[in-house]
């Protein structure tokens, strides 16, 4: 029977994935939709899964897209996963559920790594209502986004990249002041995984001091 399956794959420790998701991987599923070949090549020789593979990412998903709905109308099932973590968390996913949805395809969301949950919970910060915003625009709308997050009354939370963090971080602090407490984690899950909490200004000191790498969350306390 056809299918889409949604599968998380882990952001940094391969020991991070469910049975489950090896289980439909290895055995349940004719293709696997895959962000980069290459990355999810390495996730899944290393749990002994031999399936085939096609690319879907952000470049070619709007061209892929009827024709892979079309396959999984005639009777394929396929298995789509991204680089790290939940597809359509950040990255491609969306459009392909949407249309399926729209073509009564039957499709299994499991659950697994995704980035902000363990960001938010380790923060500190209060996690019972809180507001996923992703990455902030690179240029139109940044400041826009900026100042309607100044009042928001929940947590926040952002991803961000190594090379604007304090870019980023400096633009809170303006907009938000420096009394604003805040946690930032990278390298989830990975062996130099750091997750650093103080103030706004506090936290800018901190990483202007040293090297920054891997992905980013940055959580915010909100009013």
């Amino acid at each position: 029977m056809s299918k889409l399956y949604l599968v998380p794959t882990p952001i940094g420790n391969l020991e991070d994935i469910t049975l489950r998701a090896i289980r439909i991987l290895k055995n349940e599923v004719d293709l696997i939709l895959a962000e980069d070949t290459r990355k999810t090549g390495m996730l899944l020789k290393h749990y002994g899964i031999d399936k085939p593979m096609a690319p879907f990412h952000q470049h070619n998903e709007h061209q892929q897209l009827e024709r892979i709905v079309k396959r999984i109308e005639t009777g394929e099932r396929m298995a789509l996963v991204t680089d790290a973590g939940t597809p359509a968390i950040s990255d491609p996913g969306f459009l392909l559920v949407r249309a399926c949805i729209e073509k009564q395809i039957e499709i299994e969301c499991l659950p697994g790594a995704t980035a902000f949950v363990p960001a938010l919970v380790n923060s500190g910060l209060p996690a019972d209502r809180f507001v996923f915003e992703g990455f902030l625009p690179h240029k139109k709308g940044r400041q826009t986004k900026i100042q309607a997050l100044v009042n928001q009354s929940c947590t926040i939370i952002l991803y961000e990249s190594p090379h604007r963090l304090l870019k980023t971080l400096q633009q809170l602090a303006d907009a938000m002041g420096n009394e604003r407490r805040a946690s930032v984690s990278r390298e989830l899950t990975k062996l130099f995984e750091e997750t650093k909490r103080g103030t706004l200004p506090e936290l800018i000191a901190y990483f202007s001091a040293k090297e920054i790498k891997g992905e980013i969350v940055i959580v915010i306390e909100g009013i």
